[in-house]
């Protein structure tokens, strides 16, 4: 069995909860900007988060939801001039400059246990990745402002956005990842908290962590090594959901654990 080499960490959901706190927010103000009465709820972005990336669930609302709302197709005079792509990747682009304001603010912190985990992990110097969907721009405002800019150098790939043509549940994100650290599968540990995220991580044959959100305590998780709520703290324990821990929070030492099994 290889030694643990590297852990791949998703981002939105997993390293904060930026799906509800920041992306539909932002997505709301970017709607608001452009003159559409588009209003994203908590409820219709919880169906709308079944297809990732930005500008796919732009997509996937004009597509699936937004006749149904109102009983017509879409029509708009921003999009008359202009290739319906430009339309979206520009809507896309408004949305992505609210959100790193957002997070410029503070209005997500980092979820529990993720910092103390990452210092434990980068103490014992293992190699740090991340594996997402959202853009290299929403990854760096994150970190940087929960974290700090010296953050960045933490992890040794940021595969972001578009780098690969098809994102999760296709597994290349992690691929690629992999392949840029030179490291297989069996060295790695991915952490996930969604079910299309899970897909992707698996069919990367990556053991997989799973930390839930409110968006996805209902996925299919069977396939993860370990099912949490969050990473905990000593003085926050975390709950397991499915899978053994006898630990208060999850720590390196059960990482190790866990890829040798």
């Amino acid at each position: 069995m290889s030694q643990l080499e590297a852990l791949i960490f998703d981002v939105d959901g997993t390293l904060a909860d930026t799906e509800r706190d920041g992306h539909l927010v932002a997505f709301n103000m970017a709607f608001k900007e452009a003159g559409l009465d588009w209003h994203w709820s908590v409820e219709l972005y919880g169906q709308l988060l079944a297809v990732t990336g930005g500008k796919e669930r732009i997509r996937y609302y004009l597509s699936d939801f937004y006749k149904d709302e109102r009983g017509e197709d879409f029509t708009s005079p921003a999009v008359t001039d202009a290739a319906f792509d430009d339309f979206v990747a520009g809507l896309h682009a408004s949305k992505t400059r609210f959100y790193t304001q957002l997070m410029a603010d503070g209005a997500v912190p980092l979820r529990p246990g993720v910092v103390r985990f990452f210092n434990e992990a980068r103490d014992a110097g293992l190699r740090m990745a991340i594996a997402t969907t959202t853009t290299p721009a929403n990854v760096t405002a994150l970190l940087t402002h929960t974290l700090g800019a010296e953050s960045i150098d933490w992890f040794e790939v940021i595969a972001a956005g578009d780098v690969v043509p098809a994102k999760k549940p296709a597994p290349d994100i992690y691929d690629y990842a992999m392949q840029k650290m030179n490291l297989k599968a069996d060295q790695c540990l991915a952490f996930e908290d969604s079910h299309n995220g899970l897909l992707s991580s698996i069919g990367a044959d990556l053991k997989t962590i799973v930390t839930i959100n409110d968006y996805t305590s209902d996925h299919d998780f069977t396939d993860a090594v370990l099912v949490l709520s969050d990473l905990g703290e000593p003085e926050q324990p975390m709950n397991v959901l499915k899978g053994a821990c006898d630990e208060p929070f999850f720590s390196l030492a059960t990482a190790q654990k866990l890829h040798q099994a």
